[in-house]
């Protein structure tokens, strides 16, 4: 998981790496996994393991294997950009969510990935690479591109210069197109990413802006590219998004 040896890291850092080597695929380590994806000793992995666990970090189930435990979710939940935003957005994803009966989505910019906050989703919607906690690059979603449309200018040339991974042949990896398709973001006040992900959704997203004007988040649907009615769904994600703005405090100059 690191390429510095383990003598060389200090507490704090192995610390880390023992929760670090957790993730969307392995939610569930022996003892000996963790060591090995955290580059620890044993016995180094033995103590931290044992440590985390007695505070709650880490939970043992009874076949041996370990899991993230409920006292990291709880210190989570007080994250300003986790819990209390979704407490303020959730009555307009849901609207949103009724509106459409397609999938509904918040997220937060981290660096240069997106990481999905809430999602609301219904039997018939149609299916999406997403959960909760989930990341993906900002250039390859909706609620990305409405997000690095905001960012601040040496960040964004900095992703749009950087390798643009592609997850289907439709995803856009050309630095000049990324750099056209975030002003035309700014432009509309929406973001469209077409078959970007996969190759049979459309996702439509608006950004979601704090008590000072600066955007926090963004939020999106996702429907079938074959149903999507931009000029219907736009006006409608530009709407929840608003309504989510003025619940954290934000207020539109005039003519806004």
């Amino acid at each position: 998981m690191t390429s510095v040896p383990a003598h060389a890291r200090s507490a704090p850092d192995r610390l880390l790496a023992a929760l670090g080597a957790f993730d969307l695929e392995h939610p569930a380590l022996s003892l000996t996994d963790i060591s090995r994806r955290a580059g620890l000793s044993l016995s180094t992995a033995h103590r931290l393991v044992a440590a985390l666990t007695e505070w709650g970090a880490l939970e043992r189930d009874d076949a041996g294997l370990y899991h993230v435990g409920l006292r990291l979710w709880e210190l989570a939940a007080l994250a300003p950009r986790g819990l209390a935003l979704r407490q303020v957005a959730l009555p307009y994803l849901e609207d949103l969510y009724e509106a459409t009966h397609e999938n509904v989505q918040l997220a937060v910019r981290d660096g240069p990935e997106v990481v999905y906050i809430e999602w609301l989703s219904g039997r018939s919607a149609v299916g999406v690479h997403i959960r909760v906690g989930a990341r993906w690059p900002l250039h390859a979603t909706g609620v990305g591109l409405a997000l690095l449309a905001h960012s601040d200018a040496d960040f964004q040339e900095g992703y749009c210069g950087g390798p643009l991974a592609a997850f289907t042949p439709y995803t856009v990896t050309d630095p000049a197109g990324l750099r056209r398709m975030l002003a035309e973001v700014r432009r509309t006040g929406v973001a469209v990413s077409s078959r970007q992900v996969t190759d049979d959704a459309l996702s439509v997203a608006a950004p979601v802006r704090g008590p000072g004007g600066a955007v926090v988040a963004a939020v999106s649907v996702v429907v079938p590219r074959t149903d999507a009615q931009i000029p219907v769904l736009a006006p409608a994600v530009r709407l929840a998004a608003r309504g989510i703005s003025r619940g954290l405090g934000w207020r539109p100059t005039k003519g806004a």
